[in-house]
C-alpha cells in the first residue's frame, strides 16, 4: 500500500516524497481529515482546448467541499473564527462567524464566479438530506473562492448546483486528492501549477493529544518570491516559464481552512486563523494588492455546548490561552506544507487560449534536498 504521507490516493507524489524536511509530527494521513469527523470531497471539471468561447470552454475548474461534521450532523454548529489577511476575495458567512463565533453546514471552495452557486447549492443539499431541517432555522453556508480565469472559462457557468452537491456527497474522511482537483483545478501559485493541498500536525498537551489540520486552495505568489524551507528559489526556478497568450491577469488568492479537535473558543480559533498567513509567508506569499487571503479555523469539540436548547445554560471546555503556542506552530507548519503539497502533486496544464502553466520541476526540487 502506498504511504499516504508520500503519495496521494491517485499516486501523485507529495512534498515529503522529495525528501523536503518539515517541522512537527504529521497525523496519520497528513491531512485535514486526520481531525475525527472532518471529511473532504471534490468534483473536477476539465474539458476542451483552444480559444475561449464563453459558455463552452475550455473548462478547468471544479468545487471542493469540507464537512466539519459527518453529514448527519451537518446542522450541528462548530465554534469558529476567521481572519482576512488581504480582503480582495470572498468567504460567505463570515459576518455571522464574527458575530456568534460558529457556523453550520459544509464549507465549499470554488472559482470566483461560482461562489454564489456553491453557497446556494449547499442549502439545496441540506434540504435534500435533512428535509425540514431548516424549517425553523436559517442557513448561512461558508463558500469561498479564488480566481481561475487564466486557464478556465470562468464566465461560462460550468460549475452547477449538481456539481456542488456531488462534491459534498463524495466527501471522505480518508486520504484526499491534491493538486489540480476540485476548486483547485485551475489555480496557479508562483507561476507554477497549484491548487488543492492539505497537511496536519499532532499537538501534545497536558490535556491530551490533539490534531490540527490545514487545507488550502493555493492561487497566489510571484515566482521571484518562491521559498521552500527557507531557500529562496525564485531566480533558480525562473524556468520553465508560464506562457501567456492572453493579457496578463494579476488576480491571486489563497483560501485556508484550519480544523482541530482541541477544545477552543471562537476568539482562540480566530487567533489560529491569524497564524495561517505566517505559513503562507514561509513559502513566499506576501498578500499583494489583488490577493484575497482569507482563513477560517474551526473546532469539532464542545458539541454539547453548541446544541444547548433555548434558555439553557451551556458549558464549554477550553484550553488556556497561555498554552496555545504549540497550536500556533501546528497551524503555521501545516499551512506551509499544504501549499507545497499543492505544488508538488501537480502536472503541466494548458487552458483557455493556449495559456500554459508548468508544474514545479520536481526533479530539481528533490535534488536540492537530497
Amino acid at each position: 500500500m502506498d504511504d499516504p504521507l508520500l503519495t496521494t490516493p491517485a499516486g501523485k507524489p507529495r512534498a515529503r516524497a522529495l525528501s523536503i524536511p518539515f517541522d512537527g509530527a504529521p497525523g496519520l494521513r497528513n491531512a485535514i481529515t486526520d481531525v475525527a469527523g472532518v471529511s473532504v470531497g471534490s468534483v473536477t471539471l476539465i474539458s476542451g482546448d483552444g480559444p475561449l468561447i464563453t459558455g463552452r470552454g475550455p473548462v478547468r475548474t471544479g468545487v471542493t467541499a469540507i464537512l466539519p461534521r459527518p453529514p448527519a450532523d451537518a446542522l450541528v454548529p462548530v465554534f469558529a473564527g476567521f481572519h482576512s489577511q488581504n480582503g480582495n476575495g470572498e468567504m460567505t458567512g463570515a459576518h455571522m462567524i464574527a458575530e456568534v463565533g460558529a457556523f453550520t453546514l459544509p464549507i465549499t471552495i470554488t472559482n470566483t464566479h461560482a461562489c454564489g452557486i456553491a453557497r446556494d447549492a449547499t442549502i439545496g443539499w441540506i434540504n435534500r438530506v435533512q428535509p425540514g431541517g431548516l424549517d425553523d432555522a436559517w442557513g448561512l453556508p461558508v463558500a469561498a473562492e479564488t480566481y481561475d480565469g487564466f486557464l478556465n472559462d470562468i464566465n461560462g457557468g460550468h460549475v452547477t448546483a449538481a456539481h456542488v452537491e456531488a462534491a459534498i456527497d463524495a466527501a471522505t474522511d480518508g486520504p484526499i486528492e491534491e493538486g489540480s482537483v476540485g476548486g483547485g483545478t485551475g489555480m496557479i501559485a508562483f507561476a507554477f501549477k497549484a491548487g488543492s493541498g492539505t497537511a496536519s500536525r499532532r499537538v501534545r498537551h497536558k490535556a491530551g493529544d490533539f490534531i490540527v489540520g490545514a487545507f488550502v486552495q493555493a492561487n497566489f505568489g510571484k515566482r521571484r518570491n518562491l521559498t521552500v524551507r527557507g531557500r529562496r528559489l525564485g531566480e533558480a526556478f525562473a524556468e520553465p516559464a508560464l506562457v501567456e497568450r492572453t493579457p496578463k491577469r494579476d488576480k491571486s488568492s489563497i483560501i485556508g481552512v484550519i480544523a482541530t479537535d482541541a477544545p477552543l473558543l471562537p476568539h482562540q480559533l480566530a487567533r489560529l486563523a491569524r497564524r495561517a498567513p505566517l505559513g503562507v509567508a514561509l513559502t513566499g506569499g506576501y498578500a499583494y494588492h489583488s490577493s484575497g487571503d482569507i482563513f477560517l479555523a474551526f473546532s469539532t469539540a464542545n458539541r454539547d455546548a453548541l446544541t444547548a436548547g433555548f434558555g439553557a445554560t451551556a458549558e464549554a471546555a477550553f484550553l488556556a490561552d497561555s498554552s496555545l503556542d504549540p497550536f500556533f506552530d501546528a497551524v503555521i507548519e501545516a499551512t506551509e506544507e499544504a501549499i507545497l503539497n499543492a505544488l508538488v502533486a501537480n502536472a503541466d496544464m494548458t487552458g483557455r487560449d493556449g495559456n500554459f502553466v508548468p508544474a514545479i520541476p520536481r526533479d530539481r526540487l528533490a535534488a536540492l534536498f537530497a
